[in-house]
């Protein structure tokens, strides 16, 4: 590593991103997993544990309250700043109570408590996506996207995984103020880096903070397209590891295997994917790496049909989780990347909200007939379908472009 890339990866701005990532990551999987371990050791129904997935509302929808935070600015710290502190705080306390409810007597209060940290840290999102967009210089993005996203899987995991080691050791209400304690240093992280300096006029009303953002994306070159790439790009990969954990059992895997080698094993290889995927913007742009990235994106997803093929191997298995959460890493830092390259700065919080909430609809969508599918063309022939399924994200690429005038400041 040169010298002049040594000062970009270990800047103020890599190491804020970084950080910053953790905090948002942390908090996601306190009112899911964890939660759903607290309330089956209580005995809760499944049903009411089922409902309580509805609480993670807010992430999908928080487009809404967006425009808000482009807007205003609180008294102290500057736009970004203040309100990224305004909710961690917030969040912080939020968490901490949701410790202090009663899942067996009072469920309502656990979902109430559960929908704040949401709403919370669905805020704090917001922010931190506008804060790394305006702190990060275009040709650091792809890196500092790459950052963010790995200090979210560290923060996922430590809330997760984590988490459920210490409820092993002590109550759950301990356990969340631990997790709470946890979002410290992303609060130290927003009191000591700067406010962004973006050199454009926040919006001056309301109204031009919920229109303008709106009105500013139609108008721009290629508008539909990018939409539609947005939609497309990552499409395969998801649809296929909708049904990996059924696919791993169907072909005899244990679930100690699948522990050991798809959750620790892939979540490191998700995370070098990640980072060198960052490099690799770095040298060469987002959008070639977007090329690249999705090239292999869709051949790691057709390792699966090989492994279908093979059968039970610990080898292949470890080859392929390798291969394809190494490429997964990649293609979703040059994702992020690339969402916040199209963002214009003037309001970039509703800008980026709205795009990422546009990508979880193929999630959702997309994902939902994957079973109907696996049961009808079997696991060879549905991984094939998957890999397939990448070309038009590809094909939209070419359309897409990443110029000047597709970009804007």
């Amino acid at each position: 590593m040169n010298l002049s890339l040594a000062r970009v990866v270990f800047s103020r701005r890599m190491i804020v991103a970084l950080l910053m990532g953790f905090s948002s990551g942390l908090p996601l999987l306190l009112t899911v997993t964890l939660l759903q371990a607290w309330m089956k050791q209580e005995k809760v129904d499944l049903s009411v544990i089922g409902l309580m997935s509805l609480v993670g509302l807010p992430y999908t929808l928080k487009f809404l309250w967006a425009p808000i935070l482009d807007r205003f600015a609180l008294p102290l710290l500057g736009r970004r700043r203040g309100w990224l502190l305004l909710s961690q705080v917030c969040l912080v306390a939020a968490i901490i109570a949701l410790g202090s409810t009663d899942p067996a007597m009072r469920p309502l209060g656990v979902a109430f408590a559960a929908l704040v940290v949401t709403f919370m840290s669905a805020t704090q999102d917001i922010v931190v996506d506008a804060y790394r967009r305006e702190d990060l210089p275009d040709s650091e993005l792809g890196l500092g996207s790459s950052f963010y996203i790995n200090g979210y899987r560290v923060g996922m995991l430590l809330a997760s995984g984590g988490g459920l080691i210490l409820a092993d050791h002590m109550p759950f209400s301990q356990v969340y103020i631990f997790m709470g304690l946890c979002m410290l240093p992303g609060i130290v992280t927003t009191l000591l880096t700067p406010e962004p300096v973006t050199g454009t006029t926040p919006p001056k009303t309301l109204r031009e903070a919920v229109i303008d953002p709106i009105t500013d994306y139609i108008k721009r070159n290629k508008a539909l397209t990018i939409l539609a790439f947005i939609l497309f790009y990552k499409i395969g990969d998801t649809m296929a590891s909708t049904m990996t954990t059924p696919f791993y059992l169907d072909i005899g895997f244990t679930k100690s295997e699948i522990g050991a080698v798809v959750k620790l094993f892939g979540f490191w290889a998700t995370v070098c994917g990640g980072f060198l995927g960052g490099l690799f913007m770095l040298r060469i742009g987002i959008k070639k790496s977007l090329w690249i990235f999705g090239i292999l994106q869709a051949v790691s997803t057709g390792g699966f049909a090989l492994l279908a093929l093979l059968g039970r191997s610990l080898p292949a298995l470890s080859a392929v989780i390798a291969f394809e959460n190494l490429t997964g890493g990649m293609g979703t830092a040059a994702y992020a990347a690339f969402m916040a390259s199209i963002t214009n700065k003037r309001f970039t919080a509703t800008q980026y909200a709205l795009l990422s909430s546009l990508m979880g609809v193929p999630r959702v969508i997309a994902s939902a007939p994957t079973g109907i599918m696996a049961d009808h063309l079997g696991w060879p022939v549905f991984f094939i379908f998957c890999t397939v399924a990448a070309a038009p994200g590809l094909i939209l690429l070419m359309a897409v472009g990443l110029d000047s005038e597709d970009k804007c400041t």
